[in-house]
């Protein structure tokens, strides 16, 4: 497609945020100035499936007695502009999304309050550790890696993925090896970008030009660089680019690459994620937990039990 019509949609393209994005390694992209205006662009789902959620007992009575009196926890959230993981509402202040919805629940199951605080992707792990926040939410993605130093309590399924203009000769991505010789664009510190740099040499033992990483802090940047032809690939999340792809005409969702497990994010040994699991399986069993994935159109993503820092996805 040419440029000039991606760029008459570029303000829809935009809500295909990276960083949210299951998927960083230690990072991802964060929060940018233009996620308000696409966000008034993107048709944002609005119904109410929380309100009505009520406390388990049971569940709450697994959270530490400390955390049962003070009757609330710090969560820090990444906000990337892009349903259906974290976004504006028109408004530039309100954060609404699947995240969200998923964190707005499981406090009403264990009856505390979460007070949320928008954060930088890249900065809410590392403040996991220093105690900054109690935990974090931004579709962390669970990798080995990450959990030397990080505990998850699982809620959804996403990956990693391909996106690509209208006319690009890329039809499916199976092999790395496929990109050899292109410019690939992903948010800075993802595992999109780990997982590109970690696997450059394949091109060369194939006797082949490498392919250039492009890494990018905010998703806007992300997206310009392939309407504009500096780019001729988006690595990202399964989610995200099935949305961005749904929204405006000029590109083509590939394919997925890699599934990974997504979760709320805890500082290593945290006793808090037993609540927290018992928490994402009473939204399961009750019904709350597809009512969130219907809204938010991420049905194929859901698991069918929460679990507490699973080994990381390999296949």
């Amino acid at each position: 497609m040419r440029t000039t019509s991606l760029t008459s949609t570029f303000a829809l393209i935009t809500v295909a945020a990276l960083g949210l994005t299951a998927c960083g390694s230690g990072g991802g992209s964060d929060a940018d100035d233009a996620a308000p205006a696409a966000a008034k662009n993107a048709t944002i789902p609005t119904k109410d499936v929380v309100s009505a959620v009520t406390k388990d007992p049971a569940a709450a009575k697994l959270l530490p007695a400390e955390v049962r009196k003070n009757g609330s926890l710090k969560i820090a959230v990444s906000v990337g502009g892009s349903p259906p993981n974290s976004t504006y509402l028109p408004d530039g202040k309100t954060v609404v999304g699947q995240d969200i919805d998923f964190a707005n629940a499981v406090g009403k199951v264990l009856g505390i309050k979460l007070n949320q605080e928008v954060a930088g992707f890249e900065a809410i792990l590392p403040a996991l550790d220093s105690g900054k926040y109690d935990l974090g939410t931004g579709n962390f993605g669970v990798t080995d890696e990450r959990r030397k130093t990080i505990d998850f309590v699982t809620y959804i399924n996403d990956g990693q993925g391909f996106a690509v203009r209208g006319d690009s000769d890329l039809k499916k991505v199976t092999d790395l090896k496929q990109l050899c010789g292109l410019n690939v664009a992903t948010g800075a510190g993802t595992t999109f970008e780990a997982t590109l740099e970690e696997n450059k040499g394949i091109c060369k033992e194939a006797g082949k030009k490498a392919y250039d990483v492009k890494t990018y802090s905010e998703s806007s940047a992300v997206w310009s660089s392939l309407q504009q032809g500096r780019s001729d690939v988006v690595m990202s999340t399964i989610n995200g680019l099935r949305y961005a792809v749904s929204q405006q005409e000029g590109l083509r969702f590939l394919n997925e690459f890699h599934r990974l497990d997504v979760g709320f994010a805890f500082k290593k040994g945290t006793p808090l994620a037993p609540a927290f699991q018992a928490a994402v399986n009473k939204l399961i069993a009750n019904g709350t937990y597809a009512k969130i994935l219907k809204k938010w159109g991420t049905t194929p993503s859901a698991v069918d039990t929460s679990r507490i820092s699973p080994p990381e996805i390999k296949d």
